[in-house]
């Protein structure tokens, strides 16, 4: 029996026989139904098991207990893998109190016909003192049935997290991929329409101090794996891509698309795309596929024209993506017909209402079999696809691109330098081009920003040029931290270009390499007058304005009545009326100007 702390014991079962949960995703390492006991003054289980573990269930609760009988049974979700046996552990311990919420009990009604004679109705923030044990109840509906509720225990700093943070398999089988991939598979499954809901509760959570999850499916998460998980959650339900890379998935009836399909992926094996997935819909999980779109920041869908529509496998692929919510990615169409294709149009009308979305410009049509015009096609594709990848390369780069001048606006960059220790990155919206023979660029930096003493000392810069798919977390990075403090690439493997510094691997457009030639002070700011030693485009996405920027990406304040002034760069909130003359934002570090009353 497994102990989670000095108190808390699990008494969950193993499922070895189960080849498809809830019907649909294959399981061939069997699944986990957790349950929990907390031992304190008052005893109270955490969620029963499966139908089919009645007796196994019980036994191990009974040998936790020692003699003891429960006082609580605490049903976080009324699923049928977990609630199955509250009616069977209620004949066991009749007078133990059953606590939920209100849509808790009329579920328990639909599917055993009667409420409990003990109950215990909680709302949303309520506690039970079990002793030294305080619970608090946190709900979380829609995560992903209305009534689920997920349960913290303040004194051992466990987050009873119902199904949020489980995993396909049981928990005796070693996974070489770590409880990612399961994980990851599972969500996507099973949580992943329910994206904006996790977020709520993530942002709940934040608030708490969590050593332990203890989830209804898969392994205890302890110490560091905590951290991970909830990152990997953050990032899943945010939409955002996991991978760089491009998921190709296809069907194929004859061969001939897959042999487009192989050789798009030979293409960007070459030109140097870091990870190529391929995924042949009709003979490989379904869900593992659906799992692969959400994780890679490009897809290829490639199918037959088939009954004037789409091979079926392909159209069901496509399903499960909308159904969950596929958004923040860039796709490509990959058709083939024989006489009448229109497999591209039927597969981009399918995704039209998916938002965020950026469709390549290429579209391949193989018309039976590749021929020299669906070949260059395909080059075309990999081109587009690998625009980026090959601008990030050492090698394979242009670094004398001087349209990348052309993504200067007034818009938003982040300008790294390297103090000698680490690399460093700021938030700058004060680049222009000031002349054209030589080609000369300027960058204005306040100067109670670190990157502006860094680049005084070193002389020298990297741009780079924001792209409106820049997320707010981005500027919250970049922007909101002292690079003297903060290691702002710490974990990343670095991108560098010739002279040393950091490239941002995703959300831009062009970068430039900067050496500076002449500086002029401006009082508050330093004004850099500099040289272009590399200038490469990334991509044709366009450049994050600063109006793009207040209009879609920075979250709007709170006002709630309150008197004050807000941060037009940044978002930050002073309170009071009216704001110093003085003032310097603590965060962006602008002043008095750049702020406007709240509204």
């Amino acid at each position: 029996m497994m102990t989670i702390s000095d108190e808390i014991r699990y008494i969950g079962v193993a499922d070895r026989q189960i080849d498809l949960f809830e019907s649909q995703y294959r399981v061939p390492e069997g699944m986990m139904y957790n349950s929990y006991v907390i031992l304190d003054e008052k005893v109270a289980v955490m969620d029963t098991v499966d139908k089919n573990f009645t007796h196994e269930w019980l036994d191990n609760l009974q040998s936790a207990l020692g003699g003891r009988k429960p006082d609580y049974l605490i049903v976080q979700h009324m699923e049928p893998d977990h609630s199955a046996n509250i009616v069977n552990f209620l004949k066991t311990y009749p007078a133990a109190t059953v606590v939920g919420n209100a849509k808790t009990f009329a579920m328990i009604e639909q599917f055993f016909g009667s409420k409990p004679e003990k109950t215990l109705t909680v709302k949303d923030g309520d506690q039970l003192v079990l002793g030294k044990h305080y619970l608090n109840f946190i709900f979380a509906p829609m995560i992903h049935w209305p009534e689920v509720m997920v349960t913290y225990d303040s004194t051992d700093r466990v987050l009873f997290s119902a199904d949020g943070f489980g995993k396909f398999g049981a928990n005796d089988v070693e996974d070489p991929e770590g409880w990612d991939c399961e994980a990851r598979r599972y969500y996507f499954g099973i949580v992943g329409k329910y994206g904006a809901q996790v977020q709520k509760l993530l942002e709940k959570a934040s608030t708490l101090s969590i050593d332990a999850i203890c989830s209804l499916h898969g392994p205890v998460l302890k110490g560091a794996e905590v951290a991970h998980a909830v990152a990997q959650y953050n990032t899943w339900s945010s939409y955002e891509p996991e991978t760089e890379g491009v998921f190709i998935a296809y069907t194929s009836v004859y061969g001939n698309t897959k042999a487009a399909v192989e050789l798009l992926a030979q293409k960007l094996r070459d030109k140097g795309c870091p990870k190529v997935a391929v995924a042949d819909l009709a003979r490989e999980d379904m869900y593992e596929c659906v799992e692969d779109a959400f994780r890679h920041n490009k897809l290829i869908l490639a199918t037959t024209t088939y009954n004037a529509g789409i091979f079926p496998y392909m159209r069901e692929f496509i399903g499960h993506l909308t159904e969950r919510g596929f958004r923040k990615r860039t796709i490509g169409l990959i058709e083939n017909g024989s006489w009448a294709p229109t497999a591209a149009k039927v597969m981009k009308g399918m995704l039209e209402g998916q938002p965020d979305i950026r469709w390549l410009e290429t579209t391949v049509t193989v018309k039976s079999a590749l021929n020299d015009q669906s070949r260059e096609a395909i080059e075309k594709m990999a081109e587009e696809l690998c625009v980026d990848y090959v601008a990030q390369s050492p090698v394979k780069a242009n670094k004398q691109d001087l349209k990348a001048l052309y993504k200067i606006g007034y818009g938003l960059y982040v300008i790294t330098s390297n103090d000698g220790k680490r690399d460093n990155g700021m938030i700058c919206n004060t680049v222009a081009q000031v002349a054209d023979n030589p080609k000369m660029v300027s960058v204005t930096i306040n100067k109670q920003n670190y990157s502006c003493h860094v680049i005084e000392q070193t002389k020298k810069m990297n741009v780079n040029c924001l792209s409106v798919d820049a997320p707010f977390e981005v500027f919250k990075h970049y922007g909101f931290q002292s690079g003297r403090t903060v290691d702002k690439f710490a974990g990343e493997e670095v991108i560098r270009t010739d002279n040393g510094l950091a490239m941002l691997p995703r959300y831009i457009n062009a970068l430039m390499s900067l050496e500076v030639q002449q500086t002029v002070d401006l009082g508050s700011h330093t004004m850099f007058i500099c040289t272009i030693s590399e200038a490469r485009v990334v991509s044709k996405a366009e450049t994050m304005s600063y109006a793009y920027y207040q209009s879609n990406v920075k979250p709007k304040p709170a006002a709630e009545g309150k008197k004050g002034w807000v941060c037009k760069v940044c978002g930050y909130v002073y309170e009071g009326d009216p704001l110093p003359e003085d003032f310097i934002c603590p965060l962006c570090k602008h002043g008095a100007a750049d702020f406007e009353p709240l509204k």
